[in-house]
């Protein structure tokens, strides 16, 4: 059996966080511009409620897909504006539409190759 690539697991988390009813959902590939992460997976949630069923949907994928969330020590609070998940590989950035608006991810990730 072949075994995905890095980029058709972003991929693969992108249309799932699409099927979740996720807004504006794009992949960067970072992998030239940093050596922490190769692809950001941005996603545009609704509520608390959204990114917590999202979250899911992510935590079910890694399950099967040889993929960890990477904790980063400190818990966020929950219905907060912006929620990372740390997967190593790739980044899964969850924003409300007022911090996707502030911090630009896009913007400030110009340079990255956006394959989604």
């Amino acid at each position: 059996m072949d075994e995905k690539t890095i980029e058709a697991k972003a991929l693969e988390i992108a249309q799932l966080m699409e099927d979740g009813k996720g807004r504006d959902v794009v992949v960067l590939d970072v992998s030239a511009l940093n050596s922490w992460t190769d692809y950001f997976v941005i996603v545009t949630v609704t509520s608390s409620a959204h990114w917590q069923g999202l979250y899911k949907y992510i935590k079910d994928y890694i399950k099967d897909n040889d993929l960890h969330i990477h904790e980063t020590g400190h818990k966020a609070p929950q219905g907060n504006e912006w929620n990372l998940i740390d997967l190593g590989s790739i980044v899964v950035h969850l924003m409300t539409d007022e911090a996707r608006n502030f911090y630009e991810l896009e913007k400030l990730w110009h340079a990255a190759k956006k394959i989604k």
